[in-house]
């Protein structure tokens, strides 16, 4: 939430102590200047050095940008999303193309599911570690792209040039039933749009007639905050407190839900993780403290603050951490910064829901229902890290037809092991048994990825996750 520059701005530190401060700081600097063994460049030094020092003793998200800096930061609020549509499995030293997204630069090109990237702009990726593949893919998005690429059944690679384009990429990027009545939302983030989506996502599973959601805001960074207060009251009673803002700069400030809402009653579980930040975590509190929905997952981020850009002279600029959010019930959301003063440290007290259960502050949003994300094991691992699982797919759908309705058949298992064996992969019969459900699903996953979608991979993926299994058992005691 960006206030009004005026609105922020608290009462002026006496000018003497500040007048001697600055007395103090240049003869220090014409000392340095002056006297230093090797010379000094004073912008240097105040841009790089005295500036962020001070910053410092605040938090780490206030930042000085210098003239450079701040000219970089004004192309990213004015940057458009670019990209080429390509949906990929990222394995050691392998690409694979799952989906090229229709009418998108790839598809135009003819990329297909199962396609194997090689090289880009005569890099060959067989050569980079996991992080550098992703790093680099991400940057060769913003500009035109030359790829190489091995198709199966075709002995020589086959040569794409690609221009990026605007893409287009909702926010809601997930919308689907679990099971008849009960439907599963994802929001990947919070822009302007994000509310509209949501509204939209839910009245195409049912609306009012649905009898539960599954609300996933895992790795969700958050966003604009006014978008996330507006999704919040599609579940909560009109005038009901949203959220607070507080700083040594303002009068305290409430947001409630306008009189005008109309909420749907339907039963709600939210989903979180370590990645669930900002604006994610302003609307999960406001249905926990509200006891509007059962959270589960991990617990969030904790990254509750209010800042602002401060335009300053020289076309330099400096973000600065204004006011701190809280939920309905008091807490903050902030986990605590190194700096140490912050009244957030006071927040390990107990508050209480509108129910009147404990729940705690200062430390992001701590899930109802804790659950942790299922351990690896060593199959598992295995057969993602070599990519197995995704060759075997690409190989099947050549062969074979699939339509909605396909299921992992054991003589689709049996098919898969063998495979998998010739290729020196060979599990103990213990953990093939042990690892059977997991397997049908994982295969099911990868086979729908490449032949019908990676939207209809996800849904197979969701039913087997443990999060949405345990949302589900939630939703459906309260029927």
């Amino acid at each position: 939430m960006v206030l009004p520059l005026l609105f922020l701005f608290a009462a002026p530190p006496s000018t003497a102590d500040l007048d001697s401060a600055l007395k103090r700081f240049t003869e220090l600097l014409s000392i340095v200047e002056t006297q230093a063994a090797d010379p000094v460049v004073t912008q240097t030094a105040i841009y790089q050095g005295a500036i962020p020092g001070m910053l410092r003793t605040l938090d780490p998200h206030s930042i000085f940008f210098d003239p450079d800096q701040n000219e970089q930061l004004k192309q990213m609020e004015n940057s458009e999303r670019k990209g080429f549509g390509t949906v990929v499995s990222v394995l050691p030293g392998r690409v694979i193309v799952l989906q090229a997204l229709p009418g998108s630069p790839s598809a135009k090109a003819g990329l297909q599911p199962g396609d194997e990237i090689v090289a880009v702009n005569n890099i060959a990726l067989a050569r980079l570690e996991f992080e550098q593949i992703v790093g680099y893919l991400s940057e060769s998005h913003q500009h035109r792209a030359q790829l190489f690429v091995r198709r199966p059944g075709n002995a020589r690679p086959l040569q794409f040039v690609l221009d990026p384009e605007l893409l287009d990429s909702p926010s809601v990027d997930r919308a689907f039933l679990l099971q008849p009545g009960i439907g599963y939302i994802r929001v990947n983030g919070f822009d302007p749009q994000t509310a509209k989506q949501l509204k939209e996502a839910i009245e195409k599973l049912g609306g009012e007639k649905l009898k539960g959601l599954v609300l996933d805001l895992r790795d969700n960074p958050g966003g604009v905050v006014q978008t996330a207060l507006e999704a919040a009251s599609f579940f909560l009673q009109p005038g009901q407190k949203l959220l607070s803002v507080k700083g040594r700069g303002i009068q305290e400030q409430s947001v409630d839900v306008p009189k005008t809402a109309s909420p749907y009653a339907f039963p709600v579980a939210v989903l979180v993780n370590a990645k669930t930040a900002s604006a994610a975590e302003i609307l999960t509190g406001a249905l926990q403290d509200h006891d509007r929905a059962k959270v589960l997952g991990e617990p969030s981020y904790g990254k509750g603050l209010v800042q602002n850009v401060f335009p300053l002279a020289g076309n330099t600029a400096l973000a600065l951490t204004t006011a701190f959010y809280y939920t309905p019930s008091g807490r903050s959301i902030q986990k605590p910064l190194a700096s140490g003063h912050l009244e957030i440290e006071k927040q390990a007290e107990e508050f209480h829901t509108d129910a009147g259960r404990a729940v705690t502050g200062g430390g992001g949003i701590q899930p109802d229902i804790l659950i942790l994300p299922e351990p690896q094991t060593r199959l598992r691992v295995a057969l993602d890290a070599s990519g197995m699982i995704t060759s075997f797919a690409t190989e099947f759908i050549e062969k074979h037809k699939v339509q909605a309705n396909f299921e992992v058949t054991p003589s689709i298992l049996e098919e898969f092991q063998v495979y998998a064996g010739q290729r020196n992969i060979q599990p103990s019969v213990g953990e093939w048994a042990t690892e059977r459900g997991w397997l049908q699903s994982r295969l099911k996953q990868e086979i729908f990825n490449q032949a019908l979608g990676v939207a209809t991979g996800d849904e197979v993926e969701a039913q087997r996750d443990p999060m949405v299994r345990a949302a589900l058992e939630q939703l459906v005691t309260r029927l």
